[in-house]
Protein backbone atom coordinates (compact mmCIF):
# COMPACT_ATOMS: atom_id res chain seq x y z
CA UNK A 1 0.00 0.00 0.00
CA UNK A 2 1.51 3.33 -0.98
CA UNK A 3 0.45 6.92 -1.46
CA UNK A 4 2.47 8.48 -4.23
CA UNK A 5 4.02 11.88 -3.66
CA UNK A 6 2.50 14.45 -6.04
CA UNK A 7 4.75 15.13 -9.04
CA UNK A 8 4.72 18.88 -8.42
CA UNK A 9 6.52 18.53 -5.10
CA UNK A 10 10.09 19.83 -5.27
CA UNK A 11 12.82 17.32 -4.58
CA UNK A 12 14.70 20.03 -2.70
CA UNK A 13 12.24 19.80 0.18
CA UNK A 14 13.46 17.86 3.22
CA UNK A 15 12.45 14.21 3.23
CA UNK A 16 11.65 12.79 6.67
CA UNK A 17 11.50 9.03 7.16
CA UNK A 18 9.36 8.06 10.17
CA UNK A 19 9.76 4.60 11.71
CA UNK A 20 7.18 3.99 14.47
CA UNK A 21 7.24 1.04 16.85
CA UNK A 22 4.43 -1.43 16.17
CA UNK A 23 2.13 -0.64 19.06
CA UNK A 24 -0.87 1.68 18.96
CA UNK A 25 0.47 4.14 21.53
CA UNK A 26 3.53 4.79 19.38
CA UNK A 27 1.99 4.54 15.90
CA UNK A 28 -0.93 6.94 16.42
CA UNK A 29 1.20 10.01 17.26
CA UNK A 30 3.70 9.16 14.50
CA UNK A 31 0.90 9.24 11.92
CA UNK A 32 -0.17 12.63 13.28
CA UNK A 33 3.47 13.74 13.10
CA UNK A 34 3.72 12.66 9.46
CA UNK A 35 0.80 14.85 8.48
CA UNK A 36 2.09 17.80 10.48
CA UNK A 37 5.55 17.65 8.91
CA UNK A 38 4.00 17.44 5.45
CA UNK A 39 1.73 20.42 6.16
CA UNK A 40 4.86 22.39 7.14
CA UNK A 41 6.56 21.81 3.80
CA UNK A 42 8.31 18.44 4.15
CA UNK A 43 8.06 15.21 2.21
CA UNK A 44 7.35 12.28 4.55
CA UNK A 45 7.71 8.53 4.29
CA UNK A 46 6.11 6.57 7.12
CA UNK A 47 7.25 2.96 7.46
CA UNK A 48 4.62 0.42 8.45
CA UNK A 49 3.57 -3.18 7.75
CA UNK A 50 0.47 -4.62 6.06
CA UNK A 51 -1.51 -5.48 9.21
CA UNK A 52 -0.74 -2.15 10.84
CA UNK A 53 -1.59 -0.23 7.68
CA UNK A 54 -4.94 -2.02 7.49
CA UNK A 55 -5.86 -0.64 10.91
CA UNK A 56 -5.35 2.93 9.77
CA UNK A 57 -6.77 2.43 6.28
CA UNK A 58 -9.33 5.22 6.66
CA UNK A 59 -6.62 7.63 7.77
CA UNK A 60 -4.38 6.64 4.86
CA UNK A 61 -7.26 7.29 2.46
CA UNK A 62 -7.87 10.70 4.05
CA UNK A 63 -4.21 11.65 3.69
CA UNK A 64 -4.27 10.57 0.06
CA UNK A 65 -7.34 12.71 -0.60
CA UNK A 66 -5.71 15.71 1.07
CA UNK A 67 -2.79 15.70 -1.37
CA UNK A 68 -0.25 15.93 1.44
CA UNK A 69 3.15 14.48 0.40
CA UNK A 70 3.01 11.54 2.82
CA UNK A 71 4.01 8.12 1.54
CA UNK A 72 2.95 5.08 3.61
CA UNK A 73 5.39 2.28 2.83
CA UNK A 74 4.49 -1.26 3.87
CA UNK A 75 7.46 -3.54 4.51
CA UNK A 76 6.73 -7.23 4.83
CA UNK A 77 6.94 -8.20 8.49
CA UNK A 78 8.96 -11.45 8.91
CA UNK A 79 6.67 -13.06 11.50
CA UNK A 80 7.09 -16.63 10.37
CA UNK A 81 10.89 -16.39 10.06
CA UNK A 82 11.13 -15.84 13.83
CA UNK A 83 8.50 -18.41 14.79
CA UNK A 84 5.48 -16.12 15.16
CA UNK A 85 2.09 -16.76 13.57
CA UNK A 86 1.71 -15.03 10.21
CA UNK A 87 0.34 -11.51 10.65
CA UNK A 88 1.66 -10.99 14.21
CA UNK A 89 2.76 -7.44 13.42
CA UNK A 90 1.84 -5.50 16.55
CA UNK A 91 2.57 -6.01 20.26
CA UNK A 92 -1.15 -6.31 20.96
CA UNK A 93 -1.34 -9.26 18.53
CA UNK A 94 1.02 -11.40 20.62
CA UNK A 95 -0.55 -14.15 22.70
CA UNK A 96 2.08 -14.21 25.45
CA UNK A 97 5.21 -12.55 26.85
CA UNK A 98 7.24 -15.47 25.51
CA UNK A 99 6.71 -14.06 22.00
CA UNK A 100 8.13 -10.59 22.69
CA UNK A 101 11.76 -11.55 21.96
CA UNK A 102 10.71 -13.12 18.65
CA UNK A 103 8.75 -9.97 17.84
CA UNK A 104 11.74 -7.69 18.50
CA UNK A 105 13.94 -10.04 16.46
CA UNK A 106 11.51 -9.61 13.56
CA UNK A 107 11.45 -5.83 13.98
CA UNK A 108 15.25 -5.70 13.74
CA UNK A 109 15.07 -7.64 10.47
CA UNK A 110 13.36 -4.62 8.86
CA UNK A 111 16.70 -2.80 8.68
CA UNK A 112 17.90 -4.18 5.34
CA UNK A 113 14.50 -3.94 3.56
CA UNK A 114 14.24 -0.31 4.71
CA UNK A 115 17.72 0.52 3.40
CA UNK A 116 16.91 -1.16 0.07
CA UNK A 117 13.65 0.76 -0.23
CA UNK A 118 15.28 4.12 0.48
CA UNK A 119 18.08 3.40 -2.00
CA UNK A 120 15.55 2.58 -4.72
CA UNK A 121 13.28 5.60 -4.29
CA UNK A 122 13.72 9.33 -4.62
CA UNK A 123 14.08 11.83 -3.12
CA UNK A 124 16.84 10.57 -0.82
CA UNK A 125 16.12 10.83 2.90
CA UNK A 126 17.15 13.99 4.77
CA UNK A 127 16.34 12.88 8.31
CA UNK A 128 15.05 9.78 10.07
CA UNK A 129 12.73 10.02 13.08
CA UNK A 130 12.79 6.64 14.74
CA UNK A 131 11.10 5.13 17.73
CA UNK A 132 13.67 4.67 20.47
CA UNK A 133 13.03 0.90 20.47
CA UNK A 134 14.38 0.76 16.92
CA UNK A 135 18.04 1.00 17.86
CA UNK A 136 18.93 -0.57 14.51
CA UNK A 137 17.89 2.60 12.67
CA UNK A 138 21.26 4.14 13.57
CA UNK A 139 22.66 1.86 10.84
CA UNK A 140 20.12 3.32 8.40
CA UNK A 141 21.10 6.87 9.34
CA UNK A 142 24.80 6.03 8.92
CA UNK A 143 24.12 4.42 5.54
CA UNK A 144 22.64 7.67 4.20
CA UNK A 145 24.73 10.01 6.37
CA UNK A 146 21.67 11.77 7.74
CA UNK A 147 20.58 12.93 11.22
CA UNK A 148 18.56 10.53 13.36
CA UNK A 149 16.05 11.89 15.86
CA UNK A 150 14.44 9.69 18.50
CA UNK A 151 10.76 9.51 19.36
CA UNK A 152 9.89 7.71 22.57
CA UNK A 153 6.17 8.38 22.94
CA UNK A 154 6.75 9.67 26.50
CA UNK A 155 6.62 13.22 27.85
CA UNK A 156 9.61 15.24 29.05
CA UNK A 157 8.78 14.73 32.74
CA UNK A 158 8.93 10.93 32.40
CA UNK A 159 11.96 11.02 30.12
CA UNK A 160 13.82 13.21 32.61
CA UNK A 161 12.90 10.96 35.55
CA UNK A 162 14.06 7.86 33.67
CA UNK A 163 17.29 9.57 32.63
CA UNK A 164 18.09 10.71 36.18
CA UNK A 165 17.39 7.28 37.70
CA UNK A 166 19.65 5.59 35.15
CA UNK A 167 22.34 8.26 35.41
CA UNK A 168 22.56 7.77 39.18
CA UNK A 169 22.20 3.95 38.82
CA UNK A 170 19.53 3.98 41.52
CA UNK A 171 17.80 0.80 40.38
CA UNK A 172 21.09 -1.12 40.70
CA UNK A 173 21.37 -0.05 44.35
CA UNK A 174 17.83 -1.06 45.36
CA UNK A 175 17.01 -4.68 46.16
CA UNK A 176 13.38 -4.34 47.28
CA UNK A 177 11.15 -3.71 44.24
CA UNK A 178 8.60 -1.88 46.41
CA UNK A 179 11.01 0.36 48.31
CA UNK A 180 10.19 4.04 47.57
CA UNK A 181 13.00 6.35 46.47
CA UNK A 182 13.16 10.00 45.42
CA UNK A 183 14.11 10.76 41.82
CA UNK A 184 17.24 12.96 42.03
CA UNK A 185 17.76 16.27 40.29
CA UNK A 186 14.14 17.40 39.87
CA UNK A 187 12.46 20.67 40.76
CA UNK A 188 9.67 18.69 42.47
CA UNK A 189 10.06 15.80 44.92
CA UNK A 190 8.95 12.70 43.04
CA UNK A 191 8.84 9.45 45.02
CA UNK A 192 8.42 6.16 43.21
CA UNK A 193 9.35 2.48 43.54
CA UNK A 194 11.64 0.37 41.39
CA UNK A 195 8.66 -1.79 40.39
CA UNK A 196 6.82 1.28 39.09
CA UNK A 197 9.66 2.35 36.77
CA UNK A 198 9.61 1.35 33.08
CA UNK A 199 11.11 -2.09 32.50
CA UNK A 200 12.22 -2.01 28.84
CA UNK A 201 10.97 -5.49 27.97
CA UNK A 202 12.51 -7.05 31.07
CA UNK A 203 11.66 -10.64 30.25
CA UNK A 204 13.78 -13.76 29.57
CA UNK A 205 16.01 -13.69 26.49
CA UNK A 206 15.77 -9.91 26.08
CA UNK A 207 19.10 -8.91 27.66
CA UNK A 208 20.83 -7.88 24.43
CA UNK A 209 17.82 -6.03 23.05
CA UNK A 210 17.22 -4.33 26.41
CA UNK A 211 20.82 -3.11 26.65
CA UNK A 212 20.66 -1.71 23.12
CA UNK A 213 17.30 -0.01 23.74
CA UNK A 214 18.44 1.59 27.01
CA UNK A 215 21.67 2.82 25.40
CA UNK A 216 19.63 4.20 22.51
CA UNK A 217 17.21 5.98 24.85
CA UNK A 218 20.08 7.81 26.53
CA UNK A 219 20.22 9.69 23.20
CA UNK A 220 24.03 9.50 22.87
CA UNK A 221 23.74 7.89 19.45
CA UNK A 222 21.09 10.31 18.15
CA UNK A 223 21.04 13.91 16.98
CA UNK A 224 18.09 14.95 19.14
CA UNK A 225 14.69 13.95 20.45
CA UNK A 226 11.19 14.72 19.20
CA UNK A 227 8.61 14.82 21.99
CA UNK A 228 4.83 14.81 21.84
CA UNK A 229 4.39 17.54 24.44
CA UNK A 230 4.37 21.32 24.71
CA UNK A 231 6.48 23.79 26.63
CA UNK A 232 3.67 25.29 28.73
CA UNK A 233 2.81 21.83 30.07
CA UNK A 234 6.30 20.69 31.11
CA UNK A 235 8.35 23.89 30.94
CA UNK A 236 10.98 23.10 33.58
CA UNK A 237 11.22 19.43 32.65
CA UNK A 238 11.64 20.03 28.91
CA UNK A 239 14.54 22.38 29.60
CA UNK A 240 16.11 20.08 32.21
CA UNK A 241 15.80 17.04 29.93
CA UNK A 242 17.48 18.88 27.07
CA UNK A 243 20.32 19.94 29.36
CA UNK A 244 20.63 16.41 30.77
CA UNK A 245 21.07 14.70 27.39
CA UNK A 246 22.98 17.54 25.75
CA UNK A 247 20.89 17.25 22.58
CA UNK A 248 18.12 19.34 21.06
CA UNK A 249 14.61 18.42 22.27
CA UNK A 250 11.86 19.35 19.81
CA UNK A 251 8.48 19.64 21.56
CA UNK A 252 5.81 19.59 18.84
CA UNK A 253 2.63 18.43 20.60
CA UNK A 254 -0.08 17.81 21.45
CA UNK A 255 -0.13 15.81 18.22
CA UNK A 256 -3.77 14.87 18.85
CA UNK A 257 -4.68 18.49 18.02
CA UNK A 258 -3.07 18.23 14.58
CA UNK A 259 -6.33 17.56 12.76
CA UNK A 260 -9.84 18.88 13.38
CA UNK A 261 -11.60 16.82 10.70
CA UNK A 262 -14.53 14.88 12.21
CA UNK A 263 -13.91 11.75 10.15
CA UNK A 264 -10.19 11.71 10.93
CA UNK A 265 -10.78 12.13 14.66
CA UNK A 266 -13.38 9.35 14.70
CA UNK A 267 -11.03 6.93 12.86
CA UNK A 268 -7.85 7.86 14.73
CA UNK A 269 -5.79 4.73 15.41
CA UNK A 270 -8.38 2.20 14.29
CA UNK A 271 -11.94 1.91 13.06
CA UNK A 272 -14.29 2.70 15.93
CA UNK A 273 -16.56 -0.05 17.24
CA UNK A 274 -19.44 2.40 17.67
CA UNK A 275 -21.03 4.80 15.22
CA UNK A 276 -19.62 8.24 16.01
CA UNK A 277 -22.97 9.96 15.52
CA UNK A 278 -24.67 7.57 17.93
CA UNK A 279 -21.96 8.21 20.52
CA UNK A 280 -22.27 11.99 20.16
CA UNK A 281 -26.07 11.81 20.29
CA UNK A 282 -25.86 9.94 23.60
CA UNK A 283 -23.43 12.53 24.98
CA UNK A 284 -25.70 15.35 23.80
CA UNK A 285 -28.40 13.98 26.11
CA UNK A 286 -26.19 14.40 29.19
CA UNK A 287 -25.48 17.48 31.30
CA UNK A 288 -22.18 19.36 30.86
CA UNK A 289 -19.17 17.90 32.71
CA UNK A 290 -21.27 15.04 34.14
CA UNK A 291 -19.95 11.97 32.29
CA UNK A 292 -16.93 9.92 33.33
CA UNK A 293 -15.18 8.17 30.44
CA UNK A 294 -13.37 4.88 31.28
CA UNK A 295 -10.71 3.43 29.00
CA UNK A 296 -7.39 1.70 29.80
CA UNK A 297 -5.79 1.72 26.35
CA UNK A 298 -4.99 -1.07 23.91
CA UNK A 299 -2.51 -3.22 25.91
CA UNK A 300 -3.75 -3.43 29.51
CA UNK A 301 -5.90 -6.50 30.15
CA UNK A 302 -8.53 -6.40 32.90
CA UNK A 303 -9.73 -9.68 34.43
CA UNK A 304 -13.48 -10.37 34.79
CA UNK A 305 -13.57 -9.86 38.57
CA UNK A 306 -11.85 -6.47 38.22
CA UNK A 307 -14.19 -5.43 35.42
CA UNK A 308 -17.13 -6.25 37.66
CA UNK A 309 -15.67 -4.13 40.50
CA UNK A 310 -15.25 -1.22 38.08
CA UNK A 311 -18.84 -1.58 36.91
CA UNK A 312 -20.21 -1.77 40.44
CA UNK A 313 -18.21 1.31 41.41
CA UNK A 314 -19.55 3.25 38.41
CA UNK A 315 -23.07 2.13 39.26
CA UNK A 316 -22.74 3.15 42.93
CA UNK A 317 -21.43 6.62 41.97
CA UNK A 318 -24.71 7.41 40.17
CA UNK A 319 -22.70 9.36 37.58
CA UNK A 320 -23.27 8.92 33.83
CA UNK A 321 -20.44 6.99 32.16
CA UNK A 322 -18.97 5.67 28.93
CA UNK A 323 -17.02 2.48 29.54
CA UNK A 324 -14.74 0.89 26.95
CA UNK A 325 -14.23 -2.88 27.21
CA UNK A 326 -11.72 -4.43 24.82
CA UNK A 327 -12.61 -7.41 22.65
CA UNK A 328 -10.08 -9.59 24.50
CA UNK A 329 -11.83 -8.91 27.81
CA UNK A 330 -15.27 -10.02 26.65
CA UNK A 331 -15.47 -13.49 28.18
CA UNK A 332 -18.79 -15.31 28.57
CA UNK A 333 -18.66 -14.49 32.29
CA UNK A 334 -18.24 -10.78 31.55
CA UNK A 335 -20.96 -10.70 28.90
CA UNK A 336 -23.43 -12.49 31.18
CA UNK A 337 -22.78 -9.96 33.95
CA UNK A 338 -22.89 -7.00 31.56
CA UNK A 339 -26.32 -7.97 30.23
CA UNK A 340 -27.87 -7.32 33.66
CA UNK A 341 -25.59 -4.38 34.40
CA UNK A 342 -26.63 -2.60 31.20
CA UNK A 343 -30.28 -3.00 32.10
CA UNK A 344 -29.70 -1.44 35.50
CA UNK A 345 -27.71 1.50 34.13
CA UNK A 346 -29.36 1.97 30.73
CA UNK A 347 -30.45 5.55 31.51
CA UNK A 348 -26.91 6.78 32.26
CA UNK A 349 -24.42 4.26 30.93
CA UNK A 350 -22.96 3.48 27.51
CA UNK A 351 -20.63 0.52 26.99
CA UNK A 352 -18.36 0.41 23.94
CA UNK A 353 -17.09 -3.05 23.08
CA UNK A 354 -13.82 -2.70 21.14
CA UNK A 355 -12.17 0.50 19.88
CA UNK A 356 -13.56 3.89 20.91
CA UNK A 357 -13.28 7.28 19.14
CA UNK A 358 -11.50 8.63 22.21
CA UNK A 359 -10.56 12.15 21.10
CA UNK A 360 -14.12 12.71 19.89
CA UNK A 361 -15.53 11.61 23.25
CA UNK A 362 -13.10 13.61 25.39
CA UNK A 363 -13.79 16.74 23.35
CA UNK A 364 -17.52 16.66 24.11
CA UNK A 365 -18.68 19.17 26.78
CA UNK A 366 -20.67 16.46 28.60
CA UNK A 367 -17.46 14.64 29.60
CA UNK A 368 -16.25 15.75 33.02
CA UNK A 369 -13.68 13.07 33.85
CA UNK A 370 -11.49 10.36 32.37
CA UNK A 371 -10.54 7.16 34.22
CA UNK A 372 -7.29 6.33 32.43
CA UNK A 373 -4.27 4.03 32.47
CA UNK A 374 -2.11 7.18 32.17
CA UNK A 375 -0.61 6.31 28.81
CA UNK A 376 0.96 9.47 27.42
CA UNK A 377 -1.34 9.70 24.39
CA UNK A 378 -4.43 9.40 26.57
CA UNK A 379 -2.97 11.87 29.08
CA UNK A 380 -2.33 14.47 26.38
CA UNK A 381 -5.73 13.90 24.79
CA UNK A 382 -7.38 14.52 28.15
CA UNK A 383 -5.18 17.56 28.82
CA UNK A 384 -6.02 18.98 25.38
CA UNK A 385 -9.74 18.59 26.06
CA UNK A 386 -9.52 20.14 29.53
CA UNK A 387 -10.78 16.95 31.18
CA UNK A 388 -9.49 16.01 34.69
CA UNK A 389 -8.40 12.41 35.24
CA UNK A 390 -8.78 9.46 37.58
CA UNK A 391 -5.36 7.84 37.37
CA UNK A 392 -5.00 4.05 37.20
CA UNK A 393 -1.47 3.32 35.91
CA UNK A 394 -0.59 -0.19 34.75
CA UNK A 395 3.00 -0.37 33.41
CA UNK A 396 5.71 1.38 31.33
CA UNK A 397 6.07 5.05 32.35
CA UNK A 398 2.43 5.31 33.47
CA UNK A 399 3.22 5.66 37.20
CA UNK A 400 5.48 8.61 36.34
CA UNK A 401 2.69 10.16 34.28
CA UNK A 402 0.41 9.76 37.29
CA UNK A 403 2.88 11.81 39.37
CA UNK A 404 2.77 14.58 36.77
CA UNK A 405 -1.04 14.54 36.54
CA UNK A 406 -1.78 14.38 40.28
CA UNK A 407 1.16 16.06 42.01
CA UNK A 408 2.59 18.52 39.48
CA UNK A 409 -0.36 19.63 37.32
CA UNK A 410 -2.95 18.86 40.04
CA UNK A 411 -5.62 17.82 37.54
CA UNK A 412 -6.11 14.23 38.67
CA UNK A 413 -7.29 11.93 41.46
CA UNK A 414 -5.47 8.61 42.02
CA UNK A 415 -7.62 5.50 42.24
CA UNK A 416 -4.99 4.09 44.61
CA UNK A 417 -3.20 1.34 42.65
CA UNK A 418 0.40 0.84 43.81
CA UNK A 419 1.61 -2.29 42.00
CA UNK A 420 2.19 -2.43 38.25
CA UNK A 421 0.64 -4.94 35.91
CA UNK A 422 3.24 -6.83 33.88
CA UNK A 423 2.78 -6.20 30.17
CA UNK A 424 1.11 -9.21 28.55
CA UNK A 425 0.44 -10.97 31.85
CA UNK A 426 -3.15 -11.17 33.05
CA UNK A 427 -3.43 -10.04 36.70
CA UNK A 428 -4.48 -12.83 39.04
CA UNK A 429 -6.34 -10.67 41.53
CA UNK A 430 -8.49 -7.57 41.91
CA UNK A 431 -6.32 -4.53 42.68
CA UNK A 432 -9.06 -1.90 43.04
CA UNK A 433 -12.37 -2.51 44.79
CA UNK A 434 -15.80 -1.05 44.05
CA UNK A 435 -15.59 1.51 46.90
CA UNK A 436 -12.31 2.93 45.58
CA UNK A 437 -13.79 3.37 42.10
CA UNK A 438 -16.90 5.04 43.50
CA UNK A 439 -14.85 7.34 45.75
CA UNK A 440 -12.51 8.37 42.92
CA UNK A 441 -15.42 9.19 40.59
CA UNK A 442 -17.19 11.27 43.22
CA UNK A 443 -13.95 13.07 44.19
CA UNK A 444 -13.24 13.95 40.58
CA UNK A 445 -16.71 15.27 39.74
CA UNK A 446 -18.13 16.65 42.99
CA UNK A 447 -17.22 19.43 45.45
CA UNK A 448 -15.06 22.56 45.52
CA UNK A 449 -11.78 20.72 44.88
CA UNK A 450 -13.33 19.22 41.75
CA UNK A 451 -14.23 22.71 40.51
CA UNK A 452 -10.67 23.95 41.09
CA UNK A 453 -9.27 20.88 39.36
CA UNK A 454 -11.57 21.37 36.39
CA UNK A 455 -10.61 25.06 36.17
CA UNK A 456 -6.89 24.17 36.08
CA UNK A 457 -7.56 21.54 33.40
CA UNK A 458 -9.43 24.07 31.24
CA UNK A 459 -6.59 26.59 31.58
CA UNK A 460 -4.04 24.01 30.44
CA UNK A 461 -6.28 23.01 27.53
CA UNK A 462 -6.37 26.61 26.35
CA UNK A 463 -2.55 26.69 26.39
CA UNK A 464 -2.51 23.42 24.43
CA UNK A 465 -4.73 24.87 21.71
CA UNK A 466 -2.59 28.00 21.45
CA UNK A 467 0.72 26.14 21.25
CA UNK A 468 -0.18 24.30 18.01
CA UNK A 469 -1.36 27.46 16.24
CA UNK A 470 0.88 29.85 14.33
CA UNK A 471 2.97 31.72 16.87
CA UNK A 472 2.70 28.95 19.45
CA UNK A 473 5.83 27.16 20.69
CA UNK A 474 4.99 23.74 19.21
CA UNK A 475 4.09 25.28 15.85
CA UNK A 476 7.34 27.25 15.80
CA UNK A 477 9.40 24.23 16.91
CA UNK A 478 7.95 22.17 14.07
CA UNK A 479 8.61 24.96 11.57
CA UNK A 480 12.18 25.25 12.82
CA UNK A 481 12.71 21.48 12.59
CA UNK A 482 11.64 21.47 8.94
CA UNK A 483 13.80 24.53 8.21
CA UNK A 484 16.89 22.98 9.86
CA UNK A 485 16.53 19.83 7.77
CA UNK A 486 15.67 21.85 4.66
CA UNK A 487 19.03 23.60 4.99
CA UNK A 488 20.69 20.20 4.55
CA UNK A 489 19.14 19.83 1.09
CA UNK A 490 20.38 23.22 -0.16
Amino acid sequence: MSIQIPSNVSNTKPHFVLVPFMVQGRMIPMVDMARLLASHGAIVTLITTPANAARIGLTIDKVKQSGLPVNFVCLRFPSMEVGLPDGSENIDMLSSLDQVKNFIDAVCMLRDPLILHLRAHKPPPTCIISDSNHYWTRDVAEEFKIPRLLFNGFGCFSLLCIHKVREHKIEEKIVDENEPFVVPGLQTMVEITKAQMPGNFSMPGMDKHREEIIANEMASSSDGVVVNSFDDLETIYCEKYQNAIGKKVWTIGPLSLSNGDFGDIAARGNKASIDADRCLSWLDSMKPSSVVYVNFGSLAHTIPLQLIEIGLGLEASYCPFIWVIKDGERTSEVEEWLSEFEKRTRDRGLIIRGWAPQVLILSHPAVGGFMTHCGWNSTLESVSAGVPMITWPHFAEQFLNEKLIVEVLRIGVPVGVKSPTVLGVTPSDVSVKKKCVEKAVRSLLEGEEAKDRRKRAKEIAEKARKTVKEGGSSYENLTQLVQVMNARTA
